[in-house]
């Protein structure tokens, strides 16, 4: 099972199992990793499940849709070229390891 590290905005890193086939929002909502609120439960309404993927992973996940774009324009925290919806995350094996830093805002 890949394995994805959450980042906290004081610096705290939690590693989490997560399936193949389940995204980064959902990994992160099943083990209760704090600051992903995912207040839509994945449905691409909220952008509470906002974080900033590791710029060396980058290019190892497709790029934002345009849905996903348009809901970046609205997240509470900081928006960083790396700014992504973890619930738009699709992990697979290639994602074992992947990092995400979660912002010190959602809603």
């Amino acid at each position: 099972m890949p394995t994805i590290t959450y980042v906290q905005p004081d610096g705290t890193r939690r590693e989490v199992e997560a399936p193949v086939g389940s995204t980064v929002m959902l990994a992160a909502v099943r083990n209760n990793v704090r600051g992903i609120d995912a207040e839509c439960g994945g449905a691409l309404a909220c952008a509470t499940c906002h974080v900033y993927v590791d710029p060396a992973w980058m290019d190892r996940i497709p790029p934002a849709g345009e849905d996903e774009a348009d809901m970046l324009e609205g997240v509470a925290g900081e928006r960083r070229e790396t700014s992504r919806l973890s619930c738009q995350i699709n992990v697979d094996a290639a994602l074992d390891g992947l990092v995400v830093e979660i912002p010190a805002e959602q809603g």
